[in-house]
C-alpha cells in the first residue's frame, strides 16, 4: 500500500494542475491511459504524482487538437513521431474534405440544387480488370487515384475508366476502378441504368449523384449499387471545369 504523502496529489488538485476535469482523469484511468500512482482501496479515491502532470498535459493538448485516444496512447508509449505524423495526415485529409464540402456548398448557394437530365440506358456486361483500394469517406480521392495508377498500363483512348462506389457509405469500404479488357478476370454486370452526365471537377460529382438519386424518388424506382462513374476525359489534358463524367446507377426494378 502506498500511503498518502506530500508526494501525492488528490485527483481534484491534480485535475486543476493539468487543466483536465476529474471525469476526464477517471476516464483515462479506466482506459489505462493515465493510471493514478495510488488508489485508496477503501474509498476508491485516486492520487497522482506531480511528475505525471507532463503526461496529463500532453493528453489534454493532443485531445484539444482532436487526436484520437488510441493515437495519444501511442505517443505516451514512445511512438511519438509516427503516431503524430499519422494524426497530422488524418487532420489534413479532414481539412481537404471540408474544403471540398465548402466548394460544393458555395455552388449550391450560388446556383441552387442542380437539375440534371436523367435517361435510362441499357449497359451490356463487360469483362474488366479491377483495381481495389480500402477507403473511408475521407480517403476516397486518394484511394481512387491509387487504383487509377495501377490501371494506367491497361488504358487506351477507347476504354473509359469506371469507378465503383457504394451507395451506402460505411466507415470503411473498398473503392474499385475498372477498365474494359477482353482478358479481364472480372465481369461488370449489365442492365438498366439511370444515367446523367456530370460536367465539372470530380469533387462535384456528388451533386450529379444526388440528381440521379432524386430521379429514382420522383419515378418510384429502386436504386441498386454501386454507383458507377465513367470518366470520359483525361484530366491531364482537360481543364477541371470541362471534365465529363457519366454517372450510372442500376435500376433494380426494370
Amino acid at each position: 500500500m502506498v500511503p498518502v504523502s506530500e508526494d501525492l496529489l488528490p485527483i481534484g488538485r491534480f485535475a486543476r494542475l493539468c487543466r483536465l476535469s476529474v471525469k476526464q482523469l477517471r476516464h483515462y484511468d479506466d482506459m489505462g491511459l493515465l493510471v493514478p500512482a495510488w488508489t485508496d482501496p477503501a474509498s476508491g479515491y485516486r492520487y497522482y504524482r506531480p511528475a505525471q502532470a507532463r503526461d496529463a498535459l500532453m493528453i489534454g493538448l493532443l485531445r484539444a487538437m482532436d487526436v484520437p485516444l488510441p493515437v495519444v496512447a501511442r505517443v505516451l508509449s514512445g511512438d511519438e513521431r509516427d503516431a503524430l505524423k499519422e494524426a497530422r495526415d488524418r487532420i489534413e485529409a479532414d481539412i481537404a474534405r471540408r474544403r471540398r464540402g465548402l466548394r460544393l456548398l458555395d455552388r449550391v448557394l450560388a446556383e441552387g440544387l442542380p437539375e440534371h437530365e436523367v435517361t435510362v440506358v441499357r449497359e451490356p456486361a463487360r469483362r474488366v480488370v479491377v483495381a481495389r483500394e480500402p477507403a473511408t469517406p475521407l480517403t476516397i480521392p486518394d484511394a481512387t487515384a491509387a487504383c487509377v495508377a495501377r490501371l494506367l498500363p491497361r488504358m487506351s483512348p477507347d476504354r473509359a475508366l469506371v469507378g465503383l462506389f457504394p451507395l451506402d457509405m460505411e466507415e470503411q469500404f473498398d473503392v474499385r476502378v475498372t477498365v474494359e479488357a477482353p482478358d479481364g478476370d472480372d465481369l461488370l454486370p449489365g442492365g438498366s441504368f439511370a444515367s446523367a452526365v456530370h460536367v465539372g471537377p470530380y469533387e462535384e460529382i456528388p451533386l450529379t449523384v444526388h440528381g440521379v438519386l432524386a430521379w429514382f424518388g420522383d419515378h418510384g424506382h429502386t436504386p441498386a449499387g454501386p454507383v458507377r462513374e465513367a470518366y470520359l476525359d483525361d484530366p491531364a489534358t482537360t481543364p477541371p471545369e470541362h471534365l465529363r463524367t457519366r454517372v450510372l446507377i442500376r435500376v433494380e426494378d426494370l
